[in-house]
C-alpha cells in the first residue's frame, strides 16, 4: 500500500484500465495538454494533470484531444460506447454541463430504458466540480444534485485516494453511464491506496467516524470538514456517526436509516445550495422513513441559495465549514421537545 494524491490515482487508474481493456478510450478538451502548441504533446497532461503520460502510451486513437465543445465530447463518447467502446469523457469544469445537457439527460441516461435493455452505454463522464479555488461563479459549482435527479445515471463522489481508485475502476467497468465527480480542491489530498486491482461497489457508504449522538452525512470535500468537526466534538463528549455517501445514485439508504435510528439526530453537510438539493432530498428520506426516531429537527449545513462569490473571504463565508458543523451539532444536542 502506497501513499498517493487523488490526482495521481486518477491517472494510474485510467492507465490500468486502458492497459487491461483495449476498448477503453479517453476524450476531452486539452487532455493531451499542449498538443499542437509550442509545449508539444504531454506538456501538462491536461489542466488538472489527470491524463499525464497517457497520450504517449496509447496514442491519438485512444487519447483523443477534442474541440472546445462539450456537446461534441459527450456525443462522441456516447456513440463510441454504444458501438462497443468504453469511453471516458472529461468535462473540464462541471459548470459546463449545460452545454451538453441534452446528450447526458435525454440520450445517455435513457438509452438502456428506451431500447428495452437491448443496448448498453458504458460511458464514464468525469467532471471537475466544487469551490475553494476562488474560481468564481461559473467555475466553482457543485452540480451533483442535478445529475442525481436524472434517472439512468450513476453518480459518484470520491473523497479519498483509495475511494478514487476503487470507484473509478468500478465506473469504467460499469455497463451503465456514470457521472464521476472530482473535487478540484481534493486533487492534492494524500492517502493510502491499496496495491493491485481494487474495486468498490456503488451504493455502499463509508463510515468515517462512529458515534451515538449525531448522524452526519457528507460527500466530497465536505467529508474532511465534517471529520475535523467530529474530532473536536468528540473532545466535548459528542459522538458523531459520520457517513461518507460515496455515491448519491445509487444511495445507501440502509446505512443512513440505521444510523439515524441509533442516534436520533441528523445533520446533512452539502456544498450545493439547499433548494431542491441533495441535502433536502436526504432530509425528506429520513423524515419519511425514520421520523419516529428523530429527537430533534434535522440540521442542514449548506451553501446559501446564491451564486458562488469570487473574493476569497466571501467564498470562505459561502462554504460550509468545520465551525458551522460544530455549531449545528451543538444545536442538535441542546434541543429539547417542548
Amino acid at each position: 500500500m502506497a501513499t498517493k494524491m487523488i490526482r495521481e490515482v486518477i491517472v494510474e487508474t485510467i492507465d490500468a484500465e486502458m492497459a487491461r481493456d483495449p476498448d477503453v478510450i479517453m476524450l476531452g478538451e486539452d487532455i493531451v495538454g499542449g498538443n499542437g502548441s509550442a509545449g508539444g504533446p504531454e506538456a501538462i497532461g491536461g489542466i488538472w494533470s489527470t491524463s499525464t503520460g497517457l497520450w504517449g502510451k496509447y496514442g491519438p486513437d485512444r487519447v483523443i484531444d477534442t474541440p472546445i465543445s462539450e456537446s461534441a465530447i459527450i456525443g462522441a463518447a456516447a456513440g463510441a460506447s454504444l458501438s462497443g467502446k468504453r469511453a471516458i469523457a472529461e468535462i473540464m469544469f462541471a459548470d459546463f454541463i449545460g452545454v451538453c445537457l441534452d446528450q447526458i439527460w435525454n440520450q445517455v441516461a435513457k438509452f438502456r430504458y428506451m431500447f428495452g435493455g437491448k443496448s448498453r452505454c458504458p460511458v464514464t463522464i468525469r467532471m471537475v466540480y466544487g469551490a475553494g479555488f476562488n474560481a468564481a461563479a461559473q467555475h466553482s459549482q457543485s452540480i451533483h444534485a442535478m445529475v442525481t435527479a436524472m434517472p439512468g445515471l450513476k453518480v459518484v463522489m470520491p473523497s479519498t485516494p483509495a475511494d478514487a481508485k476503487g470507484l473509478l475502476t468500478a465506473a469504467i467497468r460499469d455497463d451503465d453511464p456514470v457521472i464521476f465527480l472530482e473535487h478540484k480542491a481534493l486533487y492534492a489530498t494524500r492517502g493510502d491506496v491499496p496495491d493491485g486491482e481494487y474495486i468498490l461497489p456503488f451504493g455502499h457508504a463509508r463510515q468515517v467516524t462512529q458515534g451515538d449522538d449525531v448522524t452526519v452525512l457528507a460527500t466530497g470535500l465536505m467529508v474532511g470538514f465534517a471529520e475535523r468537526a467530529a474530532k473536536n466534538l468528540a473532545e466535548e463528549g459528542i459522538g458523531c456517526d459520520l457517513i461518507d455517501l460515496r455515491t448519491t445514485s445509487p444511495l445507501d439508504e440502509e446505512a443512513i436509516l440505521d444510523s439515524v435510528e441509533r442516534t436520533g439526530r441528523l445533520m446533512i453537510v452539502d456544498e450545493s445550495p439547499p433548494r431542491c438539493g441533495l441535502a433536502t432530498d436526504l432530509a425528506a428520506l429520513v423524515a419519511s422513513k425514520a421520523f419516529a426516531s428523530l429527537r430533534a429537527p434535522i440540521e442542514l449545513v449548506t451553501a446559501p441559495h446564491s451564486p458562488i462569490p469570487f473574493a476569497r473571504e466571501l467564498e470562505s463565508a459561502y462554504l460550509p465549514s468545520s465551525d458551522k458543523i460544530e455549531a449545528a451539532a451543538l444545536r442538535l444536542m441542546s434541543y429539547r421537545r417542548g
